[in-house]
């Protein structure tokens, strides 16, 4: 019997979908960690739990390390203790390395997290790697400005995905941001060289540091001009073909590069772009799952659940690597304007177009406010064996689909 902890800060519905699987493993007794009381949990996660603790600020190590000892007498014992928020990995690092448990480092958990860090240690491995800056200065940010060929992108040296990311085209539009974030040693600033091309993940699983399985997916387009543009609806694609010899480069780069961050066992996440001429750039690794539905479309490409792989492994030291058996992709909806959810348009015509191909969807109700996530107000997955088909209908569905807004969201009709 496994005693494992899972902490979840707060509720989140893909959260909830790993522990839902960890739960429903056989030989495992989870209890979780939690800054919520338990009854916000539906009935049947809380059935299924064995231990539940909840404390004042779930990102504190110490106050993980106390709930952790008081799950431990509930559950008879602690063999793990695991969490799927980019945020949560140092915390957890540092609690495991308390608690004497099994896990990524604090020392790797913090190059994965610090992404000035882990540049640092890509480029000293001779990994290619977008050019970067940690400024703690805001000279120290014009000089290296002044020294790229084009823009710059701005983020938190401990950003999650795209989050609070932004582009610098111009000496202006620098010192704006200088001003709204001056940098100084106790809060530096990360520039880096905005890379022209086009942007992938790489999804991996590693067990022991071994890298097992791996998937390969495209943003159509990047996150970063979804996030500089409110009216954008962005696909991402997972293609049937990923195991040719056009990514030999990419999955050496990424098997190195998760060996060189100390990548333990779990899955990982790697932003990484194909520059016009060819080469490769890594652009961010996180040592947790995916986000953005990227789970649930690696398990319909697999006819496989990766919400509880993810659990076996790293609960059981368990991976069945599936077979990429089909194309996947995610159209994401995002409403455009102001005011509130009225209507969404074009839903009958990609039903009586690609109904055949929609596997899931998940669609914004009517009074419904705008969300501020770049994974927009909704979503339609589509699957087919053809990886060009799939893609022509990914297009087709951001083409046709509008989520209109209203100040006056009283009354209308989806379709």
């Amino acid at each position: 019997m496994q005693h494992v902890v899972f902490a979840m800060p707060f509720r989140f519905a893909t959260s909830e979908r790993f522990l839902a699987q960890m739960v429903d493993l056989p030989g495992v007794r989870v209890g979780l960690l939690s800054g919520q009381p338990l009854e916000q949990l539906p009935p049947s996660l809380r059935a299924g739990l064995s231990g539940h603790w909840r404390i004042e600020d779930p990102f504190d190590p110490r106050q993980i390390v106390a709930g952790c000892r008081g799950l431990a007498k509930q559950l008879g014992g602690l063999d793990g203790l695991h969490g799927v928020l980019e945020q949560l990995q140092v915390p957890l690092a540092e609690a495991r390395e308390a608690l004497g448990l099994p896990g990524l480092s604090v020392d790797s958990a913090r190059g994965f997290r610090d992404k000035a860090l882990m540049k640092e240690r890509l480029r000293a491995a001779g990994l290619p790697c977008a050019a970067h800056c940690l400024a703690e200065s805001a000279d120290e940010a014009r000089v290296f400005f002044s020294q790229l060929p084009g823009p710059c992108v701005l983020k938190p040296p401990a950003g999650a995905g795209a989050k609070d990311t932004f582009r610098v085209d111009d000496g202006e539009q620098l010192e704006q941001a200088l001003r709204a974030f001056p940098p100084s040693r106790r809060r530096p600033l990360l520039l880096e060289e905005f890379v022209q091309g086009h942007e992938h993940s790489f999804d991996a699983a590693c067990r022991d540091g071994e890298l097992l399985w791996h998937s390969v997916s495209r943003y159509l387009p990047s996150p970063l001009t979804v996030l500089e543009n409110d009216w954008i609806q962005w696909c991402v694609l997972l293609p049937r073909e990923i195991d040719g010899p056009e990514l030999d480069d990419i999955r050496a780069a990424a098997a190195k590069a998760l060996q060189v961050l100390g990548m333990d066992t779990g899955l990982a996440h790697m932003e990484w772009f194909r520059r016009e001429d060819g080469s490769l750039a890594i652009s961010e690794v996180g040592a947790r799952p995916p986000g953005a539905q990227f789970t649930s479309l690696m398990s319909w490409a697999h006819d496989h659940d990766m919400y509880r792989a993810w659990s076996r492994l790293v609960a059981l030291n368990e991976f069945d690597p599936p077979e990429r058996r089909h194309a996947v992709g995610a159209a994401y909806l995002r409403a455009q304007g102001r005011g509130r959810v009225t209507n969404v348009r074009g839903l009958s015509r990609i039903q009586a177009e690609l109904g055949d191909l929609i596997v899931e969807a998940k669609l914004p109700s009517r009074g419904q406010a705008p969300s501020s996530s770049y994974e927009g107000d909704g979503h339609v997955v589509l699957r087919h064996h053809d990886t060009e088909t799939l893609e022509k209908a990914l297009l087709r569905v951001v083409q046709l689909v509008r989520v209109e807004l209203s100040p006056a969201a009283d009354s209308s009709a989806q379709g």
